[in-house]
Formats: structure tokens, sequence, C-alpha cells
């Protein structure tokens, strides 16, 4: 009896060590953070007379929640273990684990850690994260007269409920990544199941997954990691702050990105001609929607062309100016002491310090630089004789005309590709301008979105996809989706049905 009572007691002890060392080396793997938001409580349940604590964050946590729905059921309620714990608490999002290194990345992110004395090694996870969010207002970038006026805000799940709503569907598929070392940052890829390509969902999430990087800020951030070509200013992704955008590209097949943080959503695979296309269009009837967009491809290319052309034609090409306004040119010229390649980009240089500066000021005092700057600067370099009046009114028409691009990004590209077909113009003319656009359409071409043609459906031409393009037909017209995509399903809506119209006594 004595010898299987030391047996017994050598056990004991031998577990006792065990446990002992175990809990040592828990200490060791997470030691207490420097951080004075991190807090830790301790308490006791009444009816058990169990210990229990609470370790959290407190900047990133709502403490009502903690009062009011985690609290009282844990000091009342009756629990042994810790997997009673989500049948008690009235929280939906709790998670039972025994891998410590998710203890971090949750109590950051605005989840109580729960452990209990008696269950050593096993983890709680209480989801309690205060939302800090703006209210939603208009979009300010591609604002509508006609049609909804919700804008994206910065919260994630604000952001998906606007898109969920938009699309009560279960094959509306919503899957969330975590990118950045440091920010953590989370990223949701949007698709709808047995519509999209899901080569274009496994391009994004394989590139997306091997991202090494810190801090990822905004949707830009990954824009610019995900583009097929860092070298290129085209953007490779469309950026929206419409919800019903986001919405309705969905619709046709292509994937959206909504990264935490930004009020700005990604689509891809997009094409060139789609940063022309506002989508207030579609609220429009198609006659009006079709001359709006081809009113803004002529306003592009009159920016982009229309001081380079004076540059060509007064240093090379003055004999194919017609005599009457060529009269016009040399008089307007007369006593301006620069070349028209100096001149020229003396106007364009001053245009982009007036709009740079516009816009880094506050609101009211940018909009008042901009247009008291702009009429005292232009006024006083015309009557100082360093710029003719007639080159002022073209560079001034070009940045109106640069404007008219419904989205941001690309009217940044537009200003910036005018300067290399100045520098083309001033060294070769007519030819360099020539040189110049060969280039560009080249590069055009061969660029590509999440692997698709970017200049699609011009190159390779699609004549099917040219109905919603620079035109718009009506939309018993566009019965099927882009034929680029690649969709599984590539019917909209039957042809037949939208031809077939009702009369009052059917």
């Amino acid at each position: 009896m004595d010898f299987f009572k030391k047996r017994n007691a050598l056990r004991q002890q031998r577990k006792k060590e065990k446990e002992r060392q175990k809990k040592e080396a828990q200490q060791k793997e997470a030691p207490k953070p420097k951080s004075q938001d991190v807090k830790e409580a301790k308490y006791i349940n009444s009816r058990t007379g169990m210990e229990f604590s609470l370790t959290f964050v407190s900047t990133v946590i709502d403490e009502e929640i903690i009062q009011k729905d985690i609290l009282p059921d844990l000091l009342e309620g009756d629990f042994a273990t810790i997997g009673d714990i989500s049948k008690l608490l009235p929280v939906a999002d709790v998670e039972i684990t025994t891998d410590m290194s998710k203890v971090n990345q949750k109590i950051y992110n605005g989840y109580v850690l729960l452990q209990i004395e008696t269950d050593e090694g096993k983890y709680a996870f209480i989801s309690a994260q205060k939302e800090i969010t703006r209210a939603l207002s208009a979009p300010e970038i591609e604002f509508s007269v006609i049609g909804p006026k919700e804008a994206f805000v910065e919260a994630i799940d604000q952001n998906l409920n606007l898109i969920r709503k938009r699309l009560p569907i279960p094959e509306l598929i919503i899957e969330e990544l975590t990118v950045g070392k440091l920010s953590k940052t989370k990223v949701a890829i949007l698709y709808i199941d047995q519509i999209v390509d899901m080569t274009n969902v496994q391009t994004i999430k394989q590139r997306i997954d091997v991202l090494d990087f810190d801090m990822i800020s905004d949707s830009s951030f990954i824009e610019q990691l995900l583009a097929d070509n860092h070298s290129s200013p085209f953007p490779q992704f469309l950026d929206t702050e419409r919800p019903d955008r986001a919405a309705s590209v969905l619709g046709q097949g292509k994937v959206v990105l909504i990264v935490d943080g930004s009020p700005h959503a990604l689509i891809g695979p997009t094409t060139f001609v789609e940063f022309f296309v506002s989508f207030e269009d579609y609220y429009l009837n198609w006659i009006i929607a079709t001359f709006f967009r081809l009113l803004r491809v002529f306003s592009v290319t009159f920016s982009i062309l229309v001081t380079p052309l004076y540059v060509a034609a007064l240093t090379y090409h003055y004999q194919m100016v017609p005599r009457a306004v060529m009269a016009t040119l040399i008089s307007s010229r007369q006593g301006v002491p620069l070349p028209p390649i100096l001149e020229a980009l003396v106007l364009e240089i001053t245009i982009e310090l007036l709009r740079e500066a516009a816009a880094r000021l506050p609101t009211k005092i940018g909009q008042t630089i901009g247009i008291v700057g702009g009429i005292v600067i232009g006024t006083a370099s015309v009557e100082a004789g360093l710029t003719s009046n007639v080159l002022l009114i073209f560079v001034a028409l070009a940045a109106l005309a640069s404007f008219t691009t419904p989205v941001y990004k690309i009217g940044n590209t537009i200003r910036f590709i005018r300067f290399p077909f100045l520098i083309f113009a001033q060294m070769w003319g007519l030819l360099g301008i020539v040189f110049c656009f060969c280039i560009l359409l080249t590069h055009l071409i061969r660029l590509t979105s999440l692997g698709r043609p970017y200049f699609e459906p011009l190159y390779p031409p699609r004549i099917k996809d040219i109905k919603d393009t620079i035109i718009r037909l009506g939309f018993n017209k566009n019965a099927k989706r882009p034929q680029f995509l690649r969709t599984q399903d590539t019917v909209r809506f039957p042809p037949k049905d939208a031809k077939r119209k009702l009369d009052i006594d059917e």
C-alpha cells in the first residue's frame, strides 16, 4: 500500500511540475505588453467562486459592451469551462482557441481575451469593437445630379452593407484577407458566384498573398501593388466611391476590392475606355449618354493636343496655318521674348501650380486662390508680354477640358502626358506628335489589367463590346455581359423579353 501511495504522490508531483513549467513557458511567450492602453482585470464568479481575467485594449473596444453584455453574465452565470462561454454570452462573435499566437492579433483588433484559472491553455476571444465612423455623405468626386447620393466611408463593414443591400443574394461572395505586417488591414474581395471568371479572383488572391508590405493605409496602396505594370502612368484598377457603381460591375462579372480605412473601392479587371464613363450615364437616355461620352473623348483629345499643335505650328509648320489665323497669332506674339515651347511650358506649369495649390489649401481658400490667381496671373503675364493671349486661351481651355474625365486618377494621367507631347512637338513638329502618339498607343495596347487587354474593345477589336464603351446603346441592346470578362453566365437577361412590349389590353 505504501508503495502505491508513494507512486501516486510522485505522479501528482510530476504532473504539478509539468503544469508549472507549462505556465512559465506561456508567460515567457506572452510577456506583459508595454502599452498603457492594454488593460487586464480579474474577477470572481459569484456562483462558483471561479476566478477569471479579461484582457483588452481600451482604445479599440467599446467598454459599454463589456459592462452590459459581457461582465454581468460572467459574474453571475453558471459556467465551468471556456467552452461554455459561447452559450452563456449574448454576443455572436465568440471564438474559442488554444492557439496563443492569435492573442495579439485579436485583442488589438477589438476583441476581449477571457482566461479561466481552471482551464489553462484555452482562450476565449469576445468581440467588443468600438465602431467610430462618419455618417454617409454624397459622393464628392463622382457627384451626379441624378441617382443615389450615397458614398463609401472608411468603415469596411458599413461599405459592405451598402453593397449587400443592393445585392441581397446568396451568390454574392465576400472573402476577407489581412494585409500589412504592421497595419493588419482587412481587405474584402467581392464577386458573384456563377457569374465571375474565377481566374480573376484567384489572380487577385495570389497577388495579395505574396504581398510583403508593412503599412496599407488606403486602397491606392493595393492598387499600385497589384498592378500588372508598375511603371505605367495609367491606373489599372477603376477607383470608385459609389456603391451603386460597385454593385453594377459585380453584376457584369467583375471583382471589387474594399479596403478597411478607405472610402474608395477598386474594380478589376478594367479597360481604358471605362475611365471616361460616368455612372450617371446609365440614369440618362442612351442618346444623351452617348453624346456626353463622345464629348469627354473629344475634350481629352483636345486637352492633350492643343498646346503641342500650337508649338509645332509656330515652330515648324507656320506655312500650314491660314493667313487670317496667322495674322492673329503674329499680332498676339508681338513683344513676347520667349519661343513657343517656353511660352507653353510656363503657362502649363503655372496652371498646374494653381491647381495643386487649390487642392492643398482649405476648400474656401483654395477656390479663391484658383479663381483669383488664374485671372491675376493670366492678365499680368499677357500685359507684361511674357505670353500671348491666344496661347493663354488654349491652355485655359485645355485645363478645363481635362476636368471632364469622371475618374480623378485618369485626369492626372491626361495632364501628365501633355508634357511629352509638348517636348516631341518642339523636337520634330507634327512628326514628333505622331511619333509620341504611336508610343502612347503601343503602350496602351500592351497594357493589361489582371491579365486582360486594357485597350479592349478597340484592341483586340470586339464589336459587341463597343455597345457600352465610348457609346452607350439602350438597355435592350446590352443583353450580354462583356466578352473580355469571360463570365460563366454570359447572358444578363433574355434579349427577346427585352424587345417585347405589352399592349395595354394584355
